[in-house]
C-alpha cells in the first residue's frame, strides 16, 4: 500500500520546540524583569512537560495546564508574577520562534510531490498557525490541525477520528505518522489504527512497548520509506 498522506507532528519532529522555548522564556523574563537561567529553564521544562503529558492522559484541561504551569515555577522560584499575562506573553514569544530541525524543509519539499501533507499537533493553535506561516515550510503544508481544533488531545482517537472527517474519511492503510513522541504521537496513530513512523535521534531509546512500524534517526531517513512505500518494500 502506497503512503499518499502524511501526518506530521510539529515540536520536536520538524521544529526545534526546545530552541524555540528558550527564546520564548528569555524573551518573557526579561519582559517582566526577571532574572533567567539554565536552572530555571530545566525548571520550566520539567513541570511543563510533566503537565502536557497529563493533558495526554485525560487527567488536566488545556486550561488547567495553561493556569497552573507559570503558577507552579513562580511558586518554586518565589516570585510574585501575574502568570495570566505572563503565560500569553510566553506564547506570543513562542509564536515568533520559528527554528526548523535538520532536514526538516528538504523532507517537506521532497514528499511534497507526491503526498499531502499535515501538521498534527497538541500545541497551541494561533502559535502553530503563526510558526507555520513564517517558515519556509508553508508552501508544502496542506493543512494544519490542532488538538485544541479537534477538541481532543493526540493520543486520543477521537482527535485521528476527526482529521479523517475532515480529509473525507481516507482509506487509513494510505496514511503514515511521523512524530517523536511515543505518548502522542506513536501511541495515537496505533490507536487511530494506522501507520506510525518514530523520530528518535537518540538510538539507545527504546520504544517501551509501543508498536512502530518504522523508526529514524535522522529526518531525511523517513523520505526514502514514504518513496518507496509502493514498490513492496514494506
Amino acid at each position: 500500500m502506497q503512503f499518499d498522506i502524511l501526518l506530521l507532528d510539529a515540536d520536536g519532529t520538524l521544529f526545534d520546540f526546545h530552541a524555540a522555548q528558550r527564546q520564548a522564556l528569555e524573551r518573557a523574563f526579561s519582559r517582566y524583569a526577571l532574572p533567567f537561567s539554565e536552572e530555571t529553564l530545566l525548571l520550566y521544562d520539567a513541570l511543563n512537560e510533566g503537565l502536557w503529558r497529563k493533558l495526554e492522559r485525560g487527567e488536566i484541561t488545556r486550561e488547567e495546564l495553561f493556569d497552573s504551569r507559570f503558577r507552579l515555577l513562580f511558586e518554586e522560584l518565589g516570585r510574585s508574577v501575574d502568570t495570566v499575562r505572563f503565560n500569553a506573553d510566553y506564547l506570543d514569544a513562542l509564536a515568533g520562534g520559528v527554528f526548523l530541525l535538520p532536514g526538516a524543509l528538504e523532507l517537506c519539499r521532497r514528499l511534497h510531490e507526491r503526498c499531502r501533507l499535515y501538521l498534527a499537533t497538541n500545541a497551541v493553535e494561533h502559535v502553530q498557525k503563526r510558526r507555520l506561516r513564517a517558515s519556509e515550510l508553508a508552501p508544502y503544508i496542506d493543512n494544519i490541525f490542532t488538538s485544541e481544533e479537534m477538541g481532543y488531545e493526540k493520543p486520543d482517537p477521537r482527535y485521528f477520528d476527526g482529521l479523517f472527517r475532515r480529509l473525507g474519511n481516507p482509506d487509513r492503510r494510505r496514511v503514515l505518522m511521523l512524530g517523536d513522541s511515543l505518548t502522542s504521537d506513536m501511541l495515537g496513530a496505533v490507536r487511530a489504527g494506522i501507520a506510525c513512523c518514530w523520530y528518535c535521534p537518540d538510538a539507545g531509546k527504546t520504544p517501551g512497548g509501543i508498536p512502530i512500524d518504522y523508526r529514524i534517526e535522522r529526518l531525511e531517513d523517513f523520505i526514502p520509506i514514504v518513496l518507496e512505500s509502493g514498490m513492496g518494500k514494506r
